[in-house]
Protein backbone atom coordinates (compact mmCIF):
# COMPACT_ATOMS: atom_id res chain seq x y z
CA UNK A 1 0.00 0.00 0.00
CA UNK A 2 0.82 3.85 -0.75
CA UNK A 3 0.68 6.20 1.38
CA UNK A 4 0.94 9.78 2.24
CA UNK A 5 1.47 11.50 5.33
CA UNK A 6 0.68 15.40 4.71
CA UNK A 7 1.97 17.30 7.72
CA UNK A 8 5.26 16.28 9.69
CA UNK A 9 4.43 17.73 13.11
CA UNK A 10 4.90 15.20 15.94
CA UNK A 11 1.59 13.09 15.58
CA UNK A 12 2.24 13.09 11.57
CA UNK A 13 5.85 11.85 12.04
CA UNK A 14 5.33 8.87 14.58
CA UNK A 15 2.46 7.54 12.36
CA UNK A 16 4.70 7.78 9.68
CA UNK A 17 7.51 6.18 11.35
CA UNK A 18 5.44 3.66 12.96
CA UNK A 19 4.18 2.25 9.48
CA UNK A 20 7.60 2.60 7.50
CA UNK A 21 9.43 0.72 10.44
CA UNK A 22 6.36 -2.13 10.01
CA UNK A 23 7.12 -2.45 6.30
CA UNK A 24 10.48 -2.49 7.48
CA UNK A 25 9.95 -6.26 9.91
CA UNK A 26 7.96 -7.12 7.12
CA UNK A 27 4.57 -6.74 8.59
CA UNK A 28 3.33 -4.84 5.15
CA UNK A 29 4.72 -3.84 2.49
CA UNK A 30 3.58 0.03 2.22
CA UNK A 31 5.48 2.50 0.94
CA UNK A 32 4.95 5.71 3.07
CA UNK A 33 5.83 9.24 2.03
CA UNK A 34 5.90 12.14 4.66
CA UNK A 35 5.41 15.33 3.46
CA UNK A 36 5.39 18.75 4.99
CA UNK A 37 4.83 22.58 3.48
CA UNK A 38 7.78 24.10 4.73
CA UNK A 39 10.15 22.12 2.45
CA UNK A 40 13.26 23.68 4.76
CA UNK A 41 11.98 21.70 7.68
CA UNK A 42 11.89 18.60 5.29
CA UNK A 43 15.47 19.14 4.12
CA UNK A 44 16.32 19.16 7.87
CA UNK A 45 14.43 15.72 8.18
CA UNK A 46 16.57 14.59 5.16
CA UNK A 47 19.75 15.81 6.52
CA UNK A 48 19.18 14.85 9.80
CA UNK A 49 17.10 11.23 9.53
CA UNK A 50 14.65 12.95 12.73
CA UNK A 51 12.53 15.34 13.35
CA UNK A 52 14.54 17.17 16.00
CA UNK A 53 12.06 19.75 15.94
CA UNK A 54 8.95 17.94 17.01
CA UNK A 55 9.77 14.10 17.93
CA UNK A 56 13.40 14.18 19.00
CA UNK A 57 15.35 11.27 19.88
CA UNK A 58 13.69 9.19 17.20
CA UNK A 59 15.31 8.09 14.49
CA UNK A 60 13.09 7.96 10.91
CA UNK A 61 13.34 4.64 8.86
CA UNK A 62 15.69 4.31 5.94
CA UNK A 63 12.59 3.33 3.79
CA UNK A 64 10.53 6.48 4.71
CA UNK A 65 10.47 9.02 1.44
CA UNK A 66 10.40 12.64 2.51
CA UNK A 67 8.61 15.21 0.37
CA UNK A 68 8.81 19.28 1.05
CA UNK A 69 7.14 22.36 0.04
CA UNK A 70 3.87 23.33 -1.53
CA UNK A 71 4.29 22.70 -5.24
CA UNK A 72 5.10 19.24 -4.51
CA UNK A 73 1.84 18.20 -2.71
CA UNK A 74 0.32 17.24 -5.58
CA UNK A 75 2.98 14.87 -6.93
CA UNK A 76 2.74 13.50 -3.54
CA UNK A 77 -0.62 12.74 -3.17
CA UNK A 78 -0.75 11.41 -6.59
CA UNK A 79 -0.66 7.43 -7.09
CA UNK A 80 -1.16 6.77 -3.42
CA UNK A 81 -3.86 4.59 -2.10
CA UNK A 82 -4.49 6.38 0.91
CA UNK A 83 -3.87 9.89 2.37
CA UNK A 84 -3.41 11.15 5.95
CA UNK A 85 -3.82 14.90 6.82
CA UNK A 86 -2.05 15.07 9.63
CA UNK A 87 -2.30 19.19 10.34
CA UNK A 88 -3.72 21.08 12.86
CA UNK A 89 -7.69 21.66 12.39
CA UNK A 90 -6.97 24.97 11.86
CA UNK A 91 -5.43 23.86 8.30
CA UNK A 92 -7.75 21.36 7.68
CA UNK A 93 -9.98 23.26 5.59
CA UNK A 94 -7.64 24.20 3.02
CA UNK A 95 -6.66 21.06 2.98
CA UNK A 96 -9.18 19.65 2.16
CA UNK A 97 -9.98 21.78 -0.34
CA UNK A 98 -7.30 21.48 -2.09
CA UNK A 99 -7.33 17.35 -1.91
CA UNK A 100 -11.26 17.08 -2.46
CA UNK A 101 -11.23 15.58 -5.78
CA UNK A 102 -8.83 12.55 -4.45
CA UNK A 103 -10.19 9.18 -5.54
CA UNK A 104 -8.38 7.50 -2.81
CA UNK A 105 -9.59 6.79 0.80
CA UNK A 106 -8.68 10.23 3.36
CA UNK A 107 -8.43 10.30 7.35
CA UNK A 108 -7.48 13.42 9.11
CA UNK A 109 -5.60 12.92 12.52
CA UNK A 110 -6.99 16.37 13.80
CA UNK A 111 -8.87 16.51 17.26
CA UNK A 112 -10.72 19.85 17.45
CA UNK A 113 -12.96 22.84 16.12
CA UNK A 114 -11.71 25.27 14.00
CA UNK A 115 -11.91 28.83 14.92
CA UNK A 116 -15.75 30.46 13.74
CA UNK A 117 -15.54 31.74 10.13
CA UNK A 118 -15.67 35.67 9.48
CA UNK A 119 -17.82 35.28 6.58
CA UNK A 120 -18.21 38.14 3.62
CA UNK A 121 -21.46 38.78 2.33
CA UNK A 122 -20.37 36.28 -0.55
CA UNK A 123 -19.95 33.88 2.29
CA UNK A 124 -22.61 34.22 4.29
CA UNK A 125 -24.04 30.91 3.28
CA UNK A 126 -21.16 29.45 4.74
CA UNK A 127 -21.10 31.35 8.14
CA UNK A 128 -22.13 30.05 11.60
CA UNK A 129 -21.52 31.52 14.88
CA UNK A 130 -19.09 28.40 15.92
CA UNK A 131 -16.34 26.82 14.64
CA UNK A 132 -16.81 23.54 13.23
CA UNK A 133 -15.17 19.77 13.49
CA UNK A 134 -13.23 18.60 10.64
CA UNK A 135 -16.16 16.32 9.22
CA UNK A 136 -18.70 19.28 9.54
CA UNK A 137 -15.85 21.27 7.14
CA UNK A 138 -14.96 17.93 5.07
CA UNK A 139 -19.14 17.95 4.32
CA UNK A 140 -19.13 22.34 3.33
CA UNK A 141 -15.78 21.96 0.91
CA UNK A 142 -14.73 18.15 0.00
CA UNK A 143 -18.46 16.45 0.30
CA UNK A 144 -17.49 13.91 -2.41
CA UNK A 145 -14.02 12.86 -0.52
CA UNK A 146 -14.51 9.52 0.87
CA UNK A 147 -12.80 10.11 4.32
CA UNK A 148 -13.12 9.73 7.87
CA UNK A 149 -11.04 10.16 10.64
CA UNK A 150 -8.31 8.09 12.57
CA UNK A 151 -8.06 8.93 16.86
CA UNK A 152 -8.17 7.63 19.88
CA UNK A 153 -5.06 7.51 23.17
CA UNK A 154 -2.10 7.97 21.70
CA UNK A 155 1.03 10.05 22.51
CA UNK A 156 3.06 10.31 19.37
CA UNK A 157 6.40 9.88 21.51
CA UNK A 158 4.94 6.43 22.32
CA UNK A 159 3.85 5.67 18.86
CA UNK A 160 6.82 6.23 17.19
CA UNK A 161 8.93 4.29 20.00
CA UNK A 162 6.53 0.92 19.12
CA UNK A 163 4.46 1.23 22.38
CA UNK A 164 1.34 -0.73 22.47
CA UNK A 165 -1.19 1.61 21.43
CA UNK A 166 -4.89 1.32 19.86
CA UNK A 167 -6.46 3.42 17.72
CA UNK A 168 -10.11 4.25 16.11
CA UNK A 169 -10.76 4.32 12.30
CA UNK A 170 -14.25 5.97 12.00
CA UNK A 171 -15.84 6.58 8.79
CA UNK A 172 -19.50 6.06 7.22
CA UNK A 173 -17.19 4.37 4.28
CA UNK A 174 -16.34 0.91 4.96
CA UNK A 175 -13.28 1.27 1.91
CA UNK A 176 -12.14 3.89 4.39
CA UNK A 177 -12.25 2.14 7.60
CA UNK A 178 -10.67 -1.15 5.87
CA UNK A 179 -7.86 0.91 4.13
CA UNK A 180 -6.36 2.56 7.68
CA UNK A 181 -7.04 -1.05 9.13
CA UNK A 182 -4.97 -2.44 6.41
CA UNK A 183 -2.15 0.68 6.73
CA UNK A 184 -1.94 0.80 10.47
CA UNK A 185 -2.50 -2.65 11.78
CA UNK A 186 0.82 -4.15 13.26
CA UNK A 187 1.92 -5.70 15.71
CA UNK A 188 2.56 -2.60 18.14
CA UNK A 189 -0.29 -0.52 16.78
CA UNK A 190 -4.03 -1.94 17.25
CA UNK A 191 -6.67 -0.13 15.31
CA UNK A 192 -10.64 -0.77 15.88
CA UNK A 193 -13.19 0.40 13.01
CA UNK A 194 -16.22 2.35 13.66
CA UNK A 195 -18.67 3.83 11.60
CA UNK A 196 -19.83 6.78 14.22
CA UNK A 197 -17.45 9.56 13.20
CA UNK A 198 -19.36 12.27 15.05
CA UNK A 199 -18.52 10.42 18.41
CA UNK A 200 -15.18 9.96 17.47
CA UNK A 201 -14.79 13.55 16.80
CA UNK A 202 -16.51 14.63 19.62
CA UNK A 203 -14.52 12.51 21.77
CA UNK A 204 -11.31 13.71 20.46
CA UNK A 205 -12.03 17.78 20.46
CA UNK A 206 -13.83 17.65 24.13
CA UNK A 207 -11.35 15.25 25.86
CA UNK A 208 -9.01 18.58 25.07
CA UNK A 209 -10.81 20.85 27.01
CA UNK A 210 -11.56 18.20 30.25
CA UNK A 211 -7.43 17.39 30.01
CA UNK A 212 -6.71 21.26 31.30
CA UNK A 213 -9.31 20.51 33.83
CA UNK A 214 -7.59 17.38 34.74
CA UNK A 215 -3.90 19.62 34.96
CA UNK A 216 -5.69 22.50 37.24
CA UNK A 217 -7.56 20.01 39.53
CA UNK A 218 -3.60 18.33 39.73
CA UNK A 219 -1.35 21.43 39.65
CA UNK A 220 -3.60 22.93 42.67
CA UNK A 221 -3.34 19.55 44.78
CA UNK A 222 -6.68 18.59 45.11
CA UNK A 223 -6.25 14.75 45.40
CA UNK A 224 -7.05 11.46 43.54
CA UNK A 225 -10.64 11.48 44.46
CA UNK A 226 -10.90 15.10 42.53
CA UNK A 227 -9.29 13.68 39.45
CA UNK A 228 -11.55 10.63 39.36
CA UNK A 229 -14.96 13.05 40.19
CA UNK A 230 -13.72 15.16 37.15
CA UNK A 231 -12.47 12.68 34.78
CA UNK A 232 -15.98 11.33 35.25
CA UNK A 233 -18.00 14.01 35.15
CA UNK A 234 -16.00 15.66 32.24
CA UNK A 235 -17.25 12.14 30.23
CA UNK A 236 -21.02 12.64 31.28
CA UNK A 237 -20.36 16.41 29.28
CA UNK A 238 -18.76 15.07 26.45
CA UNK A 239 -21.38 12.52 25.92
CA UNK A 240 -24.35 14.63 26.43
CA UNK A 241 -22.54 17.06 24.01
CA UNK A 242 -22.02 13.90 21.50
CA UNK A 243 -25.21 12.49 21.52
CA UNK A 244 -26.50 15.86 21.08
CA UNK A 245 -24.95 16.42 17.89
CA UNK A 246 -26.08 12.99 16.95
CA UNK A 247 -23.42 10.60 18.23
CA UNK A 248 -24.05 7.38 19.88
CA UNK A 249 -23.86 7.18 23.57
CA UNK A 250 -21.70 4.06 23.54
CA UNK A 251 -18.92 5.28 21.35
CA UNK A 252 -17.86 7.41 24.57
CA UNK A 253 -16.71 4.58 26.70
CA UNK A 254 -14.76 3.61 23.85
CA UNK A 255 -10.66 4.51 22.77
CA UNK A 256 -11.76 7.66 21.52
CA UNK A 257 -13.98 9.08 24.68
CA UNK A 258 -13.54 7.40 27.73
CA UNK A 259 -9.79 5.89 26.50
CA UNK A 260 -8.79 8.90 24.98
CA UNK A 261 -9.57 11.06 28.40
CA UNK A 262 -7.57 9.36 30.69
CA UNK A 263 -4.43 9.25 28.48
CA UNK A 264 -4.71 13.09 27.73
CA UNK A 265 -6.37 13.98 31.70
CA UNK A 266 -3.25 12.21 33.70
CA UNK A 267 -0.58 11.51 30.77
CA UNK A 268 2.57 13.36 31.88
CA UNK A 269 3.21 13.94 27.94
CA UNK A 270 -0.45 15.40 27.47
CA UNK A 271 0.13 19.51 26.42
CA UNK A 272 -3.40 19.81 27.64
CA UNK A 273 -3.00 18.78 30.85
CA UNK A 274 0.06 20.64 31.15
CA UNK A 275 -2.04 24.20 30.08
CA UNK A 276 -3.83 23.23 33.53
CA UNK A 277 -0.49 22.87 35.63
CA UNK A 278 0.86 25.33 34.72
CA UNK A 279 -2.32 27.50 35.31
CA UNK A 280 -2.69 26.23 38.45
CA UNK A 281 1.01 27.51 39.28
CA UNK A 282 0.12 31.35 38.45
CA UNK A 283 1.04 31.45 34.85
CA UNK A 284 -0.64 33.76 32.51
CA UNK A 285 -2.09 32.29 30.01
CA UNK A 286 0.59 33.82 27.51
CA UNK A 287 3.29 32.69 29.03
CA UNK A 288 2.15 29.02 29.40
CA UNK A 289 1.25 28.71 25.68
CA UNK A 290 4.79 30.36 25.07
CA UNK A 291 6.45 27.62 26.75
CA UNK A 292 4.67 24.54 25.06
CA UNK A 293 6.45 24.76 22.09
CA UNK A 294 3.54 23.07 20.48
CA UNK A 295 -0.42 23.45 19.60
CA UNK A 296 -2.54 22.71 22.81
CA UNK A 297 -5.68 22.13 20.60
CA UNK A 298 -7.90 22.52 24.14
CA UNK A 299 -6.79 26.13 24.33
CA UNK A 300 -8.19 27.40 21.63
CA UNK A 301 -11.40 24.68 21.16
CA UNK A 302 -12.60 25.05 24.51
CA UNK A 303 -14.80 28.14 23.59
CA UNK A 304 -16.64 26.39 20.52
CA UNK A 305 -17.09 23.22 22.69
CA UNK A 306 -19.02 25.69 25.08
CA UNK A 307 -21.04 27.27 22.29
CA UNK A 308 -22.13 24.22 20.87
CA UNK A 309 -23.25 23.05 24.13
CA UNK A 310 -25.20 26.00 24.57
CA UNK A 311 -26.55 26.17 21.00
CA UNK A 312 -27.92 22.62 21.65
CA UNK A 313 -29.13 23.18 25.70
CA UNK A 314 -26.28 20.72 27.21
CA UNK A 315 -25.31 21.66 30.24
CA UNK A 316 -21.27 21.65 30.44
CA UNK A 317 -20.09 23.41 33.54
CA UNK A 318 -16.40 21.55 33.31
CA UNK A 319 -16.13 23.57 30.00
CA UNK A 320 -17.59 26.62 31.05
CA UNK A 321 -15.24 27.14 34.03
CA UNK A 322 -12.39 26.23 31.56
CA UNK A 323 -13.76 29.29 29.07
CA UNK A 324 -13.82 31.08 31.55
CA UNK A 325 -10.48 30.32 33.52
CA UNK A 326 -8.78 31.28 30.08
CA UNK A 327 -10.57 34.17 29.91
CA UNK A 328 -9.47 35.31 32.78
CA UNK A 329 -12.76 35.47 34.41
CA UNK A 330 -11.97 33.37 37.10
CA UNK A 331 -8.95 32.49 39.09
CA UNK A 332 -7.76 28.72 39.51
CA UNK A 333 -9.35 28.80 43.44
CA UNK A 334 -12.75 30.49 42.13
CA UNK A 335 -12.90 28.00 39.00
CA UNK A 336 -12.77 25.00 41.48
CA UNK A 337 -15.35 27.02 43.83
CA UNK A 338 -17.58 27.47 41.63
CA UNK A 339 -17.65 23.53 40.01
CA UNK A 340 -17.83 22.53 44.00
CA UNK A 341 -20.67 24.78 45.16
CA UNK A 342 -23.30 23.55 41.94
CA UNK A 343 -26.62 22.37 43.54
CA UNK A 344 -26.77 18.49 44.41
CA UNK A 345 -28.78 16.54 41.42
CA UNK A 346 -29.24 12.88 40.39
CA UNK A 347 -25.97 11.51 38.71
CA UNK A 348 -27.97 9.71 36.26
CA UNK A 349 -31.44 11.56 35.19
CA UNK A 350 -34.36 9.14 33.55
CA UNK A 351 -34.82 9.30 30.30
Amino acid sequence: MKIAVLGAGAWGTALAVNAARAATAGVARHQVTLWARDAAHIAALQSERANTRYLPGIALPHNLQLQGGEASLGQTVSGQDLIILATPVSAARGMLQHLQHADVPLAWLSKGFEAPLLATPAEAGLSQPFGLMVHEVRAQVAINLRAGVLSGPSFALEVAQGQPTALVAASAHAEVREALVAAFHNPSLRVYASDDVVGVEVGGAVKNVMAIAAGLCDGLQLGLNARAALITRGLAEMTRLGVALGARAETFTGLSGLGDLVLTATGDLSRNRKVGLLLAKGNTLPEVLASLGHVAEGVYCARTVVQRAASLGVDMPIAQSVVALLDGKLTTSEAVAMLMGREPKMEISAR
